[in-house]
């Protein structure tokens, strides 16, 4: 069941810096939401908010909000953990467990959450994961080989399978495609096309194109200067931030005056 995402009033810190200030925002279900933004700007910090992984960070900490659906995130009592099996992360190099088969990387999600399925219904999961990311086909006859034996972009979509096979509601995509050529790119946009009819998605990406192809709203970030807080400055339908946005700072990032 995929979920809605309220942010109220979130900062972020590492250490005594604040990354990012006072952002406020809601991300739809079952939708795509694009961050784009100036290198520097906060949007993987803040995508890191999502899920608690900015905490990992040694200094990172978070001040305010993120409700899912009716649940805080950050509310006393609150796993850290489970909020990361609820709320998944995909990052920009493709991160394969190195020494496992390509059949063990999808499955080690599963396992790590402590799910004990017999044989044949981890075959399953590990068979509809792999088909939900589109790779089911070009491993089905060589899931005993290593993960790392694939190409960058088998690789990217590996992990999506991995990330996929504990049931997420939410997928957090942090620049997915960096690392990858443009017809993995396009692989992995059409996924996340299909994908998001299952889970709310949110992508940080540094390419317009990507980001007006593959997104139905945009939040643009920016920050005042060098050493400031990242901020955002405006979220709304992709078209219309692309077509015609409310602030200036956005259509000058946008038509490549900045950034």
């Amino acid at each position: 069941m995929a979920k809605r995402i309220d942010v109220g009033g979130l900062n972020a810190y590492y250490g005594t810096h604040k990354a990012i200030e006072d952002i406020s925002m809601t991300v739809e279900p079952r939708s795509v939401t694009a961050f784009i933004g100036p290198s520097g700007c906060g949007k993987s910090t803040f995508l890191r908010t999502l899920n608690r992984m900015h905490e990992v960070t040694p200094g990172g900490r978070v001040e305010g909000k993120v409700m899912l659906d009716d649940e805080n995130l950050y509310g006393a009592g609150v796993d850290p953990v489970s909020v990361r099996r609820t709320v998944g992360m995909v990052f920009q190099r493709p991160n394969p467990f190195p020494t496992m088969s390509i059949y063990e990387n999808v499955a080690a999600g599963i396992r790590l959450n402590g799910g004990r399925l017999r044989k044949s219904e981890l075959d399953g999961v590990v068979e509809k994961s792999l088909k939900g990311a589109n790779l089911w086909k070009e491993v089905k006859d060589r899931l005993n080989k290593p993960g790392a034996g694939l190409s960058g972009g088998q690789q990217q979509r590996l992990c999506i399978a991995r990330a996929i096979a504990v049931e997420p509601q939410v997928l957090l995509m942090d620049e997915p495609c960096s690392a990858l050529d443009p017809i993995s790119t396009l692989a992995i946009e059409d996924l996340i096309g299909e994908l998001k009819e299952r889970f709310t998605i949110v992508i940080v990406t540094h390419n317009m194109q990507q980001a007006a192809r593959v997104s139905d709203r945009t939040a643009f970030f920016n920050l005042a200067g060098v050493g400031q807080p990242g901020k955002l400055v405006e979220i709304d339908d992709t078209e219309r931030i692309f077509s015609n946005p409310s602030v200036q700072a956005t259509e000058d990032y946008i038509s490549g005056r900045f950034g």
